[in-house]
């Protein structure tokens, strides 16, 4: 068994242009000086990350694990969520992923897509010249408004989203063989890969590419309702990244897993800040640890109630406090009596 590193804080929903959240420099000295060891960028976000330079300058790249060094600090990964949405996107959600993309590319979906892809390619050169071994990312969506049969599905049509998807990708995960790096889709409503079976369809028609792996992120299958723990079994081979998010589902008679289209607040299904929702994490750490997961614990924090700055100092520690140091000995090696044929042949009878 292998220790799972942490803690460490995806820098995405902590940007923004107030000090100390609007340089890498200032971010990463708050990130430390509150007890986190790595942090995960987001490479959209100019203010803390410049994803063209670093797919293309050593020394940038350079200066960039210098600037998280000073502190005390590892880069995790690299994350293009935003960018992997745009991937695959239907023509129904054209405008409300528009503002994802570069302004030179809005309203020109083809466009875009070319963009997105591009973004990809540059992610993992980047990849590669920041020596990282996993890539965050969503997979994005050509079928996800048919995620509820009605009206019918006609025959063929999932099949044929999950071929395009592959074709798209495809190019993109051999990119990231090149240079060693997996790339790990965080399954997520609103992406065509949202949970174990779709990532199963999705590999299969990539041919069980073995970069083609998963951000494990038990708050989007607590909102699903499915068992993110039996599912850590099942792909632990496949685990390669963590996001440690926790959330609740607590269902009315008014309410389901759909919401009733409520704010985040109102919803059976909540995200929740790191020790306030449902999730076994003692379990999961357990789970990750006894296969062997030695990647990052990356807290993401998204609360509909709880402060970011309070969610945040509290997340380090919690992390800290379940990362387990696996044992280098069994608890009844007292009792060994030893290594012998001759006594394991007289203990079974034999001669």
């Amino acid at each position: 068994m292998r220790e799972i590193k942490g803690p460490g804080i995806f820098l995405a929903q902590f940007a923004s242009d107030e000090a100390p959240f609007n340089s890498l420099d200032s971010i990463c000295e708050w990130a430390a000086s509150i007890g986190f060891k790595g942090v995960q960028i987001p490479t959209w976000d100019k203010r803390l990350f410049n994803l063209e330079l670093a797919a293309q300058s050593t020394d940038y790249c350079q200066e960039v694990t210098g600037i998280l060094a000073k502190h005390g600090l590892t880069l995790t990964e690299l994350s293009t969520h935003l960018q992997g949405q745009l991937v695959a996107s239907h023509p129904a959600y054209d405008v409300m992923f528009d503002g994802f993309a570069d302004e030179s590319v809005r309203n020109n979906p083809e466009a875009r897509t070319q963009w997105a892809i591009n973004q990809l390619h540059l992610a993992a050169k980047a990849s590669g010249r920041l020596g990282l071994t996993a890539h965050a990312s969503f997979s994005g969506a050509l079928l996800w408004q048919t995620f509820y049969p009605w009206p019918q599905r006609p025959q063929g049509l999932v099949e044929e989203g999950f071929k395009e998807l592959a074709r798209r990708w495809k190019p993109i995960l051999n990119a990231f063989d090149d240079v060693g790096c997996d790339v790990c889709y965080e399954l997520h409503p609103g992406e065509d890969l949202h949970d174990g079976i779709t990532f199963e369809m999705f590999l299969n028609e990539v041919d069980n590419h073995p970069r083609a792996n998963i951000l494990y992120d038990p708050s989007h299958f607590v909102l699903q309702q499915l068992d993110y723990l039996a599912f850590i079994d099942i792909y632990q081979e496949r685990i390669k990244a963590f996001h440690v998010k926790d959330a609740e589902f607590i269902p009315s008679g008014k309410m389901g897993v759909y919401g009733g289209y409520q704010p985040w607040v109102d919803r059976p299904g909540r995200f929740r800040s790191l020790g306030d929702g449902q999730i076994d994490f003692k379990g999961i750490f357990s789970k990750l640890t006894a296969n062997g997961f030695d990647g990052w614990a990356v807290m993401e924090w998204e609360c509909c109630i709880k402060h970011p700055e309070d969610g945040a100092r509290e997340g380090a520690q919690f992390i800290k406090e379940h990362i387990i140091r696996p044992t280098d000995k069994a608890f009844d090696d007292f009792a060994d009596s030893g290594a012998d044929r001759v006594l394991n042949r007289k203990i079974l009878g034999l001669k």
